[in-house]
């Protein structure tokens, strides 16, 4: 539904009303309804600078001129769109002055909807206690740049890369650098060698990046599952879109509307998960790309939830998808270099009101990715959560008005985020350029202030 204050602040008769108040003006988020560009920065003005004795500079500048860039090494006198510094070199307080004198100066030259990507250092348990400090401390830093410059759309981010990943920030670069990235700000991701990549495995495709990978997508007959279906067949991957058979007739008008295959079953069925590797082993052969998007709410106080509601939320949030993972993993169905991709919730960082199962299920993902990812490294399977926090959707147009004014404001950018944009994340965490990312939780909730 329509975003109320910026129904005002873009109407000729109300705008003066809404300055004169001192209400919020969201700026319009620059959001792409195509695919992935293969020369993202062509055209755009892009600084690349680095913190004395770095050691990511050489990855991110190859980065920046695969996508069709020439950075700025050296002073900016223009409007920039992208900024990206390296601070892997910074290992004592001393060294902090670089970011100081970077960003003091840029911070008015980044353009709206501009992005940032700072570097930091991810340190094994032999560094000394100072240098680890000192990296941790650019992610406050970082996060605190994205709540000042949100208010132009700009987002900021922060990638810890370990010594031995470098060659795989190029895809990250290219998400949190680009317009994707429009509803993700203040998150902090860990690059790393934990999954397998084949030596002769060829470099990503930016451009139908998912060609011939089969995706099932759950919960997708609508909302933000609907959303991720869309996304990765604009990607090129053969698309199967589960959801209850409560909905079959609208998941099936849904696929014909948009080339995927329905598939109408319920996850918490004891059968479910055999049911799924015979279909996917059957019809394809295997399963590159697995979304467990497919939730519940049961919301009650703890005190008047009942015994069925609490139960009900857990076998459906966390109880079946690892039911069907443990079959799917381990008799092969998901394939070597696989995607796994859980939705979390800002509900499982931060806790809410009435949602002590719901909650518990969304903690439960996160620590569930984060055990898993060195487990499946082996066969190169990379496994994340996204934490979505408001995104626009029938669910959210049902609350109360000044509830939901709160839920659009109470973030970096002050607006709520569409479905596009969760899928967005959730298709990067899909695709071959995503190597290094495993184990991670990444918030899309326009750096909200809860749980922040």
């Amino acid at each position: 539904m329509a975003d109320f204050l910026t129904t005002l602040n873009r109407n000729p008769l109300t705008a003066p009303l809404a300055k004169a108040l001192g209400l919020p003006n969201p700026v319009p988020l620059a959001r792409s309804a195509t695919g992935y560009e293969t020369t993202p920065y062509a055209g755009k003005a892009v600084l690349l600078q680095a913190a004395p004795n770095s050691y990511a500079h050489a990855s991110l500048l190859q980065a920046v001129r695969n996508g069709g860039g020439e950075p700025v090494l050296s002073g900016f006198s223009e409007k920039l769109d992208v900024a990206v510094f390296d601070a892997t070199g910074c290992s004592t307080p001393a060294d902090a002055q670089a970011l100081y004198e970077t960003f003091h100066g840029l911070a008015r030259k980044l353009a709206v909807n501009g992005r940032v990507l700072i570097v930091a250092a991810l340190h094994d348990d032999s560094a000394a206690p100072v240098a680890v400090a000192t990296a941790r401390g650019v992610e406050g830093f970082a996060r605190s740049l994205g709540k000042e410059l949100g208010r132009k759309g700009v987002t900021v981010n922060l990638a810890y890369v370990a010594p031995d990943a470098v060659e795989r920030l190029e895809g990250v670069v290219r998400f949190f650098c680009g317009t994707q990235t429009t509803y993700v700000s203040g998150q902090a991701v860990r690059v790393t060698a934990t999954a397998a990549v084949a030596p002769a495995a060829p470099a990503p495709a930016y451009s139908s990046a998912l060609a011939g990978k089969v995706a099932l997508v759950t919960g997708s007959a609508r909302g933000i599952g609907l959303a991720v279906a869309e996304r990765l067949l604009q990607e090129g991957a053969q698309v199967v879109c589960l959801d209850v058979p409560a909905v079959e007739q609208e998941l099936q008008q849904t696929c014909a509307r948009i080339g995927a295959l329905p598939l109408a079953l319920d996850i918490a069925a004891p059968d479910a998960p055999a049911r799924l590797s015979a279909y996917f082993r059957e019809r394809f052969g295997g399963l590159d790309i697995l979304i467990h998007n497919a939730g519940i709410t049961r919301d009650r106080t703890i005190a008047n939830m009942t015994p069925v509601q609490w139960d009900q939320v857990l076998a459906v949030n966390f109880a079946a998808i690892t039911e069907i993972d443990k079959v799917l993993l381990q008799d092969g169905t998901v394939r070597d270099g696989g995607r796994v991709v859980c939705l979390s919730s800002i509900s499982g960082i931060a806790g809410n009101f009435g949602q002590t199962n719901y909650a518990y299920t969304k903690a439960a993902l996160i620590g569930y990715v984060a055990a898993q990812a060195g487990r499946l490294g082996a066969r190169g399977i990379c496994i994340n959560a996204v934490a979505p926090g408001f995104i626009e959707t029938a669910m959210t147009a049902k609350m109360p008005f000044f509830m939901r004014e709160m839920g659009r404001r109470l973030n970096s950018v002050q607006q709520g985020g569409q479905p596009r944009d969760a899928a967005e994340l959730i298709t990067f965490l899909a695709t071959p350029g995503a190597s290094g990312l495993t184990g991670n939780t990444i918030r899309v909730c326009g750096q909200g202030l809860i749980g922040a």
